[in-house]
């Protein structure tokens, strides 16, 4: 398994590396931000990984929810605090992907005011329609798109959103023009693919599952290079002619710029013996989130990949967001 096997190569680097067992962890307690509510999958995988580090480092690792703004007001929160470690946040595409790109006026800077800790995981984007909708193919999809420009409904969870961008990049490779519709977050979304009035979208796996496991839904293609394990049957953009489509939703651990770097070695190692342990591989697969782990500098080039790719996208399609 990836995820394993990107454990076990950070095992090996933080063995040998300097003070890595010794390195003084904060006395009193850990604080994972969170930038969106209680019960969603960010706030649940973060809770999981506390527990298991406090376990680990024994002392209390808790979650601290700052919801709003997509993340926005956590980050700038966790990126004023001491380099100590004992302020970390659950970074999220929204924040550390895409808001860069996307508002150029950020209380922080995603590159230069955090540290990277751990990629903890990453979902597909599932392209999907209500199950009575005619055309359920990607090339049917495709064909009806070129043969009505600007007129088949494509919905998202908002402006900017990484549903949004998805959206963008698909029309960007497939040539194609429709009619977006933002949505202010994906339960209305959903809401109006069900009654008819939107016919496709781009949405998480994590609350496409529930639909299509139900079959309301059907999916169409999803978002990463390879299949989820979870939806082995649906094909992916990428090997559906659309060769190196990504559009994930991920998620990882970073710190304050500056965290002492055997400290950031320490927390590196002992997040990947957790991403390893079997209890939480079936979590993450739960949620679809494959291929954490691995070194923090592994975690900080694909966040500026991530960064670059979308801020591209966003000056293209010159999508803005109300302020």
């Amino acid at each position: 398994m990836q995820r394993r096997l990107f454990a076990g190569a950070a095992l090996a680097a933080g063995l040998g590396a300097t003070g890595v067992f010794g390195q003084t962890m904060p006395r009193s307690a850990v604080r994972i931000v969170v930038g969106f509510p209680p019960g969603g999958g960010t706030d649940v995988l973060a809770r999981l990984l506390g527990q298991k580090l406090g376990a680990t480092w024994g002392i209390p690792v808790f979650v601290d929810n700052r919801a709003g703004a997509a993340g926005i007001i956590a980050a700038e929160q966790v990126a004023r605090a001491e380099p100590d470690g004992a302020t970390l946040l659950m970074a999220h595409i929204n924040s550390h992907g895409i808001a860069p790109g996307l508002q150029p006026g950020l209380p922080y800077s995603a590159e230069r005011d955090f540290t990277p800790i751990a990629l903890v995981g990453a979902t597909p984007q599932m392209l999907i329609c209500a199950s009575d909708q005619p055309v359920r193919t990607l090339d049917g999809l495709v064909a009806l798109c070129r043969s009505q420009p600007g007129k088949i409904v494509f919905g998202s969870a908002g402006n900017g959103s990484a549903q949004h961008l998805a959206l963008e990049l698909f029309k960007a490779r497939a040539g194609i023009d429709v009619l977006h519709v933002p949505y202010k977050g994906s339960t209305p979304l959903v809401t109006d693919m069900l009654g008819g009035h939107v016919q496709y979208s781009f949405e998480g796996m994590t609350t496409a599952a529930q639909y299509l496991g139900g079959g309301k839904m059907t999916a169409i293609a999803q978002t990463r290079l390879r299949r989820s394990r979870s939806f082995p049957a649906v094909p992916t953009l990428a090997e559906s002619g659309f060769d190196g489509f990504e559009a994930s939703i991920w998620f990882g651990l970073v710190g304050p710029a500056r965290m002492p770097p055997a400290l950031v070695a320490r927390m590196n190692k002992d997040v990947n013996t957790v991403l390893a342990m079997p209890d939480v591989i079936a979590r993450l697969d739960q949620f679809g989130a494959e291929d954490g782990g691995g070194s923090a500098q592994r975690f900080g080039d694909f966040m500026h990949a991530e960064r670059e790719k979308w801020a591209r996208i966003i000056k293209t399609a010159q999508i803005t967001v109300d302020r």
